[in-house]
């Protein structure tokens, strides 16, 4: 990994890189992704079978596009038994965590007759994009599902690509069954967004679109935003270490490599005090990738994007941090606590060294889908907020209303709206 002195420099010039990366640069795909949800919202069922034909190999037709529940039974049988005996512990850590979220409608109320309150209601039905290309990712069909199930979601559809013989991964239907999902289709890509965003003979029209994706599956999102809600448009996985003198550079180097193992596009980076931390893990990171499954992978990603930087003080490496906001945050450092308190933006900080990222990623209970792409400037990771809507409620009685009435007069009339005016003052007439 390279190693840059960290200066306002080699900041701004890394920020550039790590820009590079968002979803809105690949704007190359953009007509071919509406051309896709353009005819999938006019021939519905058949643009989305014709689809699935030319980019899965798959037969897919109205009998055959719902999975049944003989096929996911058949799934529980092909999956680990110890895999399923670890997803019901996830996912019970999951669903306990986020169970904390949970928001309540309230009201208060005067004794003239004023009502004011917040009415909470989950949404209706929503759906969950599960990929299934390079990949299966049953961690997260529970970090999606679970929290929507929590929120009380009336229905949730699950659209997932099949293989060729029109099978989806074993792993992936159990947890989607286990978490509770209402219908599963075998839909992937920019079809089975649009598909759930406008509705097709076979698949129901959903309310939101949640869950991760290729770059298709991040434009379609996108381009279908207002027709529903949607969770966030996730960019490519990243990982950033705050470290000090006091961390072991083994545990760094094989917490960097967590994520760039994800992809090409990952990116991992250590931002450090200790010099002698630095080439300490540059040197780990070499002796690791060397026998890492996805070898090729790694060294394409480190090479892109694995920087290790180091700071003259630790102020000026959260100051970096905070202007990275990375996804996932890792703090090892001889006192973490102290440091995340100073941390204003992150996805998902780990603290000390034996909360390493893939903890959060699969057992703790805290959701792994976060903002990607310095977006943990402003967005949260998903939780029971995501699936529900709030309505503002409203109540006076005419003699809370006689004292303030001209008031609201006056203000509608300095803008004009006369008839605002006068939807008030006719409560008030002789």
């Amino acid at each position: 990994m390279r190693i840059l002195k960290l200066t306002e420099e080699s900041r701004k010039g890394l920020l550039e890189e790590l820009l590079k990366r968002s979803p809105n640069n690949y704007t190359q795909y953009e007509e071919k992704v509406k051309e896709i949800i353009n005819q999938v919202r006019s021939h519905r069922d058949q643009a989305l079978f014709t689809y699935t034909r030319q980019f899965d190999g798959a037969d897919i037709t109205a009998g055959n596009v719902r999975v049944t529940r003989e096929e996911i039974e058949e799934a529980y049988g092909q999956t680990d038994g110890k895999l399923i005996a670890v997803m019901k512990k996830s996912l019970e850590n999951i669903r306990s965590y986020h169970e904390k979220q949970r928001q309540y409608s309230w009201f208060d109320s005067k004794p003239n007759g004023i009502l004011l309150g917040q009415k909470v209601s989950p949404l209706a039905c929503v759906g969950v994009y599960v990929p299934g290309g390079k990949a299966a990712y049953p961690s997260s069909v529970l970090m999606n599902v679970i929290p929507a199930k929590v929120a009380g979601v009336g229905k949730i559809v699950m659209a997932t690509p099949c293989n060729r013989e029109g099978k989806v991964n074993p792993a992936t239907l159990a947890a989607a069954d286990m978490a509770g999902v209402d219908e599963i289709y075998k839909a992937g890509g920019a079809q089975a967004i649009a598909a759930l965003a406008f509705g097709t003979e076979s698949i129901p029209k959903v309310d939101k679109i949640v869950g991760p994706g290729n770059i298709y599956v991040a434009l379609a999102k996108k381009s279908v935003f207002g027709h529903v809600s949607i969770d966030s448009i996730a960019g490519p996985s990243e990982i950033l270490v705050l470290a000090d003198e006091t961390a072991n550079p083994r545990y760094v180097a094989a917490d960097l490599l967590s994520q760039a193992e994800h992809d090409e596009l990952a990116s991992a980076i250590l931002i450090t005090t200790s010099e002698t931390l630095a080439g300490q893990v540059s040197a780990e990171v070499s002796k690791f990738t060397e026998r890492l499954s996805r070898k090729e992978i790694v060294e394409k990603s480190l090479e892109n994007y694995g920087y290790i930087l180091v700071a003259e003080t630790m102020e000026a490496a959260i100051e970096a941090a905070d202007e990275i906001a990375s996804e996932h945050l890792e703090i090892l450092t001889a006192n973490p606590y102290e440091v995340m308190m100073k941390v204003k933006n992150a996805g998902a900080m780990f603290l000390g060294e034996y909360a390493s990222e893939p903890l959060g990623d699969y057992f703790a209970g805290p959701n792994h889908v976060l903002p990607t792409n310095g977006t943990a400037k402003f967005f949260s990771p998903l939780g029971v907020d995501d699936f529900i809507k709030k309505s503002s409620i409203i109540s006076y009685s005419k003699e809370a209303l006689a004292p303030i009435y001209p008031d609201i007069v006056q203000f509608a009339n300095s803008e004009h709206l006369t008839a605002h005016a006068n939807s008030i003052k006719v409560r008030f007439e002789e």
